[in-house]
């Protein structure tokens, strides 16, 4: 098993990095390539992830036509042919994210049989939002050996309110109502740029979705849809990772392409720190001299306010401002688990709850850490390069499902790092 090894201690991040499309984008797009039944679509700006893989073969399982381009980021998807009812167990059951395409199947074929999903262990993550929605469109929904079974002649139209914007749930109910008779409207449906992006497909498809990006979606069913060319949007959580990077380290650092809107919410507490971040015409730069920054208390929120996924990353930060901030995780629970680690490498933090009380700007030293999750896995190579002397981050299959080359962007703009196999 790889890891990484990082000497720390010294590290100021200068120079510039690219940033790859979104995970959190990505992967519902090549779910709802299953929806057209003419011509072909072509994803541009698509990152070489092991989540992009995976859900490559759910779909390919599917009786989908796949052909990743890795050279060129690119990946042409064919659904003309027959879509089979049952997606592949091997490789929904490795990815969380793979639930998206119950919605696709079902509106599609009227009969969709998706296992219940894997990925990181955050929390619960449960998905009765998904079901409840595909329910009042007219799904008959059975759940038995872990499978999930879901059937309609055909979805209807329906007024769906979500207890909770999630993700996941709106994206799933938006692809489903594309081909639904009549009009769907969806309400508190989340907002983050990653859904935008997917309206933005599917209506180069020829859907009709409005209002991605506020509360209330409308879907106005279709009865068939077509292939569409799209690029990715940018992966905002990396761009912030790169950010935090470069304020922890006292870096100058311009993240090329990343969104300034997209970002809002992280941007706005950098600068509360103290660190300066600036829009360029070619991204955005961030210049830090983590001795006069102070500490901040920071909530997590659904877009737009602060990223879950931005969470680890951000404690790792304040573990090296002097003072006492505060992180309150009010989007999953169980997601402090990277904090246990960081304590081997001197971090004093305590835990109640959803909130934990960071005691930053003491001596961190290198240590061996395991990667408990995939943002959790940032946040500790993040922290091995402030601690003094060596840090081996291992487990980094979740370090791989969501970054590319991690590592050697890193070492471009600095880092003492490098990747080694452990065996």
């Amino acid at each position: 098993m790889d890891k990484i090894i990082i000497e720390g201690g010294q590290t100021q991040l200068k120079g510039d990095v690219i940033i790859e499309g979104a995970k959190n984008a990505v992967l519902p797009l090549l779910a709802a390539a299953i929806l057209p039944t003419e011509g072909q679509t072509l994803l541009e700006n698509v990152p070489i992830l092991s989540d992009v893989f995976t859900m490559n073969n759910v779909v390919r399982g599917l009786n989908v036509k796949v052909d990743f381009d890795e050279a060129n980021n690119q990946v042409l998807l064919d659904a003309t042919g027959d879509i089979l009812d049952v997606a592949p167990y091997e490789y929904v059951s490795q990815m969380r994210a793979s639930i998206v395409v119950l919605g696709p199947i079902l509106a599609r074929n009227g009969h969709a049989k998706v296992s219940m999903p894997g990925g990181c262990t955050i929390g619960s993550r449960p998905i009765d939002l998904h079901l409840k929605g595909l329910e009042a469109m007219g799904a008959k929904i059975e759940q038995a050996g872990g499978d999930i079974t879901a059937s309609a002649d055909r979805l209807r139209g329906a007024n769906i309110y979500m207890d909770f914007p999630s993700v996941g749930a709106t994206q799933n109910l938006m692809m489903a109502a594309t081909l639904a008779e009549g009009t769907t409207i969806i309400e508190n449906a989340a907002r983050e740029p990653e859904i935008v992006d997917l309206a933005n497909l599917l209506n180069k498809m020829g859907a009709r979705v409005i209002g991605a990006g506020t509360e209330t979606l409308t879907i106005i069913g279709v009865d068939k849809m077509h292939g569409a060319r799209h690029s990715v949007v940018q992966d905002r959580i990396e761009a912030g990772t790169f950010m935090v990077a470069a304020a922890m380290t006292s870096g100058n650092v311009l993240i090329r392409d990343a969104v300034w809107e997209h970002n809002r919410p992280l941007i706005s507490k950098l600068r509360e720190m103290g660190v300066q971040v600036t829009e360029e015409d070619e991204g955005i730069r961030v210049v830090s001299d983590v001795t006069k920054l102070k500490p901040v208390t920071v909530k997590t929120m659904p877009h737009p306010g602060f990223p879950t996924d931005m969470q680890a990353q951000f404690t790792a930060l304040m573990a090296v401002v002097p003072g006492e901030s505060t992180m309150i995780e009010t989007v999953f629970e169980n997601r402090f688990q990277h904090l246990e680690e960081m304590r081997r490498m001197g971090l004093t933090s305590e835990i109640l709850r959803d909130t934990a009380m960071i005691h930053g700007g003491r001596r961190l030293q290198g240590a061996q850490v395991m990667s408990t999750d995939l943002r959790a896995s940032a946040a500790l190579i993040l922290t091995g390069m402030v601690a003094e002397g060596r840090t081996i981050v291992g487990n980094l299959n979740h370090l791989d499902r969501g970054y590319f080359q991690f590592h050697e962007k890193l070492a471009q703009l600095g880092a003492a790092i490098q990747r080694v196999n452990g065996d």
